[in-house]
């Protein structure tokens, strides 16, 4: 901790949803029961991909690091709170604040890249068919997982020692269920200008830049797709980017969401919005990766015939 931040606060209040006591059973169990979902739903998915050897190609393999990091962005933020609505409390030390938001941050960034990383391969298999396996090597594949990761990193990294050196001496509440950097600059005292123009800067290079190669990815797709000329062949190819926009429209259009609100200062709109990317999403994700899958259905149905001789 710098000089500056000697006298300062040594925990932060995250407000949560609401302060009444009646309230606080149906919000655990809620969140509970969502954190469950995801966990299972996430870890499922990743272990029928590993199972099947019919899976294991790109596609798939960037599906099971987008459930792994989903699963590691929800265990960030839920656990935390479901330990605060039983103790009664609302308290997170300074160290844990700055903690949980590196790693949200690093996941959240992850799930951005991994979005465009998929957009990417889903336009060489329509694009580009005849030439997929030659360009979509095992080794590219992981080295686009890697770059994303280390790029999550390092921007994580940079956000959080800058934020260090930022004093805290008023208002110690966080409006969120979770240390958001965003909050956390409003909470300070000190000169947040640099702070601010570093998050616009990266928040407009590292989330419109792989938005643009989304957009840029699925433009060409369609392009393809309208020249094939039967209907079976449009349709299959529209399903194999199916899920892959829903997701990606799911992603996106909650972040915008959360984007608003706290332009507005609707604090609990934003915190609905907030839910909505911090937890929902990577709920939905495995559910919507399956359930027009036909390959991902036969594994699920594998991995549960093997989990049933198993008892």
């Amino acid at each position: 901790m710098g000089p500056g931040n000697q006298t300062c606060v040594s925990e932060f209040f995250l407000l949560g949803f609401s302060e009444k006591s009646e309230q606080q059973l149906p919000l655990f169990g809620l969140f509970l029961s969502m954190y469950i979902v995801t966990l299972f739903g996430n870890l499922f998915l990743m272990i029928a991909i590993g199972l099947d050897s019919h899976l294991h190609t790109p596609m798939y393999f960037f599906i099971s690091n987008l459930s792994l990091v989903d699963l590691c962005l929800v265990s960030t933020t839920v656990p935390k709170m479901l330990v605060n609505i039983l103790t009664h409390s609302k308290a997170i030390s300074y160290v844990g604040c700055f903690t949980q938001m590196y790693f949200f941050s690093v996941f959240a960034c992850m799930d951005n890249f991994l979005l465009a990383v998929m957009a990417y391969d889903r336009f060489v298999a329509i694009c580009h068919p005849l030439r997929y396996v030659a360009i979509m090597k095992p080794q590219l594949c992981g080295l686009l997982v890697l770059i994303s990761c280390v790029l999550s990193l390092l921007t994580s990294l940079l956000h959080s020692l800058m934020t260090t050196h930022l004093s805290f001496c008023k208002d110690h509440e966080i409006p969120y269920f979770f240390c958001d950097l965003t909050q956390l600059l409003k909470l300070s005292c000190s000169d947040t200008f640099i702070n601010n123009i570093l998050v616009y800067f990266t928040t407009s290079l590292l989330g419109i830049v792989p938005l643009t190669g989304i957009i840029t990815s699925y433009t060409q797709i369609c392009s393809s797709i309208l020249k094939v000329p039967s209907a079976e062949g449009k349709h299959k190819a529209f399903l194999t980017c199916g899920s892959h926009l829903c997701v990606v429209s799911l992603f996106y259009g909650t972040v915008f969401g959360v984007y608003m609100t706290s332009a507005t200062h609707t604090s609990w709109k934003s915190m609905v919005a907030s839910v909505m990317y911090a937890v929902v999403t990577p709920m939905l994700n495995p559910f919507i990766y399956s359930l027009r899958n036909k390959d991902i259905k036969d594994a699920l149905k594998k991995l549960g015939r093997i989990l049933y001789l198993l008892k």
